[in-house]
């Protein structure tokens, strides 16, 4: 290979090796070969006497720690009467820090160029020509800011959080706060089989195919709890955010916080035991898992397959509010609801109470519209019977049945008139019938009906002997004699 490029560690190592750090500074270093440029020969801390010396008055307590006073001048001095080298300088006569700053800007410009491995856990190439990373070692927890620009920029545009990279770049300090960082003009990628992007996607993969993912297995979250179960860290703004805007949006609710480690090893073992505790508890509702935004690297346990497999075997929901909305982890994959920010899951595990008595007040007020709609109603119908003449004048509504009853009659008196005079036809009929066939009929023609003495009618003679009773029956009155003779 054309390059040998150095772990981080290594050439932090290398930068530490002969220098000191300064508390004055955030990334300030002083490095091998640098005590000689600056002329800085490495004494002990100055004594009582050579501090009165320089004109520097103690306090009660110099020594006890307690500050004391010297005397400088308001102004700047020239150059010329500033110590030349480290070694020159004294309480009454130090460097400014730019000039500290220069000489540590002197001694980094000599650094040769290297070429650095590591993972990029932050990148940020939002700004155009521009290009800001942080930079993991593969192995330790040591990091490293890497800027560059124009080429650099563009070729860094096309990495992700995760990725693993070489980097070829020369020491470079910022004077204005003495920071110091790896200005890169070169990034390279490394295969994906060792990155923890590339073992996380792995996992992911596995797990995916074991339904640990699937939708169907996620669990609603309760409409109102009365008690969330917290994981977080201690004394973490996440717990603050949770808390604050439940009570906001919910007061009636109850907090359970397990506090763990969020980062770390001790993190995983941890969240999988407060998970498990808290799904025991037969008063928690739901839970949450909260943490701030970090690194990549900050957030690599809760991508753990314990973590993972201990929120899918939880038998109540879960809220996964890890970082910020551009962070993700395995838990978010496996979580019944992934929340973008701890200050997100409080808003999206309860209601909100002003909103819910909106709810209660529109739905009072659609009952009262309702019901007073129904009222007018029947008011209207109750006003429409009232109004009408069966009820004002209640006669009219005998009226139809009085006409029904008065055409039934008079139909009824027809019919039977027609019968009568129908049965007296028939009568009169039967009775001139019975007129005309009479024996009376006959009679008042002038004939007259014999009888025998034992009533029998004598229509021959032969049936009489003379000296025979008999009676003859005229069309008025009847007529007892003797017959006296018979002739045939």
């Amino acid at each position: 290979m054309w390059f040998h490029p150095h772990p981080i560690r290594l050439i932090i190592a290398w930068v530490f090796r002969v220098g000191k750090i300064f508390p004055s500074l955030k990334t300030a270093l002083i490095v091998e070969g640098m005590t000689t440029a600056m002329g800085y020969s490495s004494g002990g801390a100055p004594t009582a006497a050579s501090l009165a010396s320089a004109g520097f008055t103690p306090g009660q307590g110099a020594g006890a720690g307690e500050p004391g006073t010297i005397n400088l001048p308001a102004g700047p001095r020239p150059a010329d009467q500033l110590p030349a080298r480290a070694g020159e300088t004294t309480a009454q006569n130090p460097w400014p820090v730019s000039v500290l700053s220069q000489k540590f800007y002197g001694a980094v410009e000599r650094w040769p160029a290297a070429w650095v491995t590591g993972q990029i856990t932050q990148i940020n190439t939002r700004r155009a020509g521009s290009a800001y990373i942080t930079l993991r070692d593969d192995f330790e927890d040591i990091a490293m800011e890497v800027n560059g620009f124009g080429r650099f920029a563009a070729a860094a545009s096309q990495f992700v959080q995760g990725d693993r990279v070489v980097i070829h770049g020369k020491a470079n300090l910022w004077m204005k706060r003495t920071s110091l960082s790896l200005r890169g003009d070169t990034i390279l990628k490394v295969g994906e089989g060792g990155s923890l992007k590339a073992m996380i996607d792995e996992l992911r993969k596995r797990l995916k195919g074991e339904g640990l993912f699937d939708a169907d297995h996620k669990l609603p979250l309760p409409e109102f709890p009365k008690t969330i179960g917290l994981i977080c860290a201690p004394q973490a703004r996440a717990e603050g955010d949770v808390i604050t805007n439940v009570n906001l949006r919910w007061p009636t609710v109850s907090f359970k916080v397990v506090h763990v480690h969020v980062q770390g090893e001790q993190c995983p073992a941890e969240v999988v035991e407060a998970i498990a505790r808290l799904d025991a508890d037969p008063s928690v509702d739901v839970i949450i898992v909260a943490r701030g935004g970090g690194s990549f690297e900050d957030l690599i346990g809760f991508s753990d397959e314990r973590v993972v497999r201990a929120a899918y075997a939880c038998s109540k929901p879960l809220v996964s509010a890890i970082g910020h909305e551009d962070d993700w982890t395995l838990l978010d994959l496996v979580a019944d609801l992934r929340a973008s920010t701890p200050t997100d899951a409080a808003k999206r595990v309860v209601p909100d109470v002003n909103e819910q008595a909106q709810l209660i007040e529109g739905a009072i007020d659609r009952m009262r519209l309702r019901v007073r709609s129904r009222v007018e109603n029947e008011i209207r119908l109750i006003e429409g019977y009232a109004n009408r003449p069966s009820l004002t004048q209640p006669h009219t509504m005998l009226e139809p049945h009085q006409r029904l009853i008065d055409d039934s009659l008079q139909r009824l008196d027809i019919g039977l008139r027609r019968i009568v005079d129908d049965a007296q036809l028939t009568i009169e009929k039967a009775h001139a019938s019975l007129t005309a066939l009479s024996p009376q009929s006959t009679l008042n023609r002038g004939y007259a009906v014999v009888q025998s003495a034992d009533g029998h009618v004598v229509d021959s003679s032969t049936q009489v002997s003379p000296g025979d009773d008999i009676t003859v029956t005229l069309k008025q009155g009847v007529i007892t004699a003797t017959a006296t003779s018979t002739t045939e």
